[in-house]
């Protein structure tokens, strides 16, 4: 999940140097690793019991993802499993999560493992995941909530998703919606109020954040705290899936969110957040739904 901006910096320069894409994405992992103890002692993800894998799922996903039974389901950027267990409850054939974080997925091996869940977890940059699984295709590929933001280049990304399903599978992603990410809470008259304070579009390169802060409780991260994002408005997502060879079935947006984003958010039921009645209807979460067709989908570049 995305981390919150204050003052954003477009560019990612430090001190007049701009670092690598892959610089970046180094970073990025080192922050992950970092924030992974904080995140597993926080109350945020409910690992002491009060949340369950369910609570992270709105109503419409399993709705739109239908019978997972028998179905070999792969979690993308999983991070520490709590969604990706949710899969194996609901009767998926086998179920695998892949984070390029060490420190994740030793977390969301050892959560699963105390918890009597037969998921897998693999290591590895979503870039590599071809390579990282053996070749293994997946009747449902899933993503998103957070994870759409620390990838550079979707094109490839949505490549790498359709070599990864099988013909007739299914790619589903949930995500925050790229309004979400412009908006902020600024100091009015009338007291806070939600602005368009950040890019929806990209188009002024990755934004740095250097803060020991998330977006959970507990204490601040240790050591790497410098993280990069890019900004990725919706006709872009949908682009790079089509231009993957998948043919898109649905988009849906939605103004819930599984966490309280902003101080004047109200319950929405089942842990889930929504603006209240005096705010404006304003998208907070999309979905998008593709399949790949028997023919496949484009070749993963090299």
């Amino acid at each position: 999940m995305t981390t919150e901006q204050s003052e954003p910096t477009y560019g990612a320069g430090i001190h007049g140097a701009s670092p690598t894409v892959a610089e970046m994405v180094r970073a990025n992992r080192a922050n992950w690793d970092a924030r992974t103890p904080v995140h597993v002692a926080s109350r945020f993800y409910g690992l002491d019991g009060s949340r369950t894998a369910e609570d992270w799922f709105a109503p419409f996903e399993w709705a739109d993802l239908g019978d997972l039974a028998g179905r070999d389901v792969l979690h993308l950027q999983c991070h520490l499993g709590t969604e990706t267990a949710a899969f194996a409850e609901r009767g998926a054939a086998h179920t695998v999560g892949l984070d390029f974080s060490a420190a994740s997925v030793a977390a969301a091996r050892r959560l699963a493992r105390e918890a009597g869940r037969k998921v897998e977890f693999v290591e590895s940059d979503v870039h590599h995941a071809v390579e990282a699984l053996g070749g293994r295709r997946f009747d449902v590929v899933y993503t998103g909530k957070g994870a759409l933001c620390y990838l550079p280049d979707l094109r490839a990304w949505a490549e790498t998703v359709g070599a990864l399903l099988r013909p007739g599978g299914m790619f589903y992603l949930v995500e925050f919606h790229p309004l979400l990410n412009a908006l902020g809470p600024t100091p009015g008259p009338d007291g806070e109020q939600l602005l368009l304070r950040h890019d929806y579009l990209a188009g002024r390169g990755p934004i740095r954040s250097d803060t020991p802060h998330t977006y959970t409780d507990g204490p601040p991260v240790q050591g790497a705290t410098t993280s990069y994002e890019w900004r990725h408005g919706l006709g872009e997502v949908v682009s790079a899936v089509a231009a993957a060879g998948l043919t898109v079935e649905l988009v849906r947006e939605t103004e819930v969110l599984p966490w309280k984003r902003f101080e004047a958010m109200v319950p929405d039921g089942n842990g889930w957040w929504r603006l209240p009645e005096s705010e404006p209807i304003v998208p907070l979460l999309f979905a998008l739904r593709a399949v790949k067709g028997a023919g496949g989908g484009a070749p993963v570049k090299g």
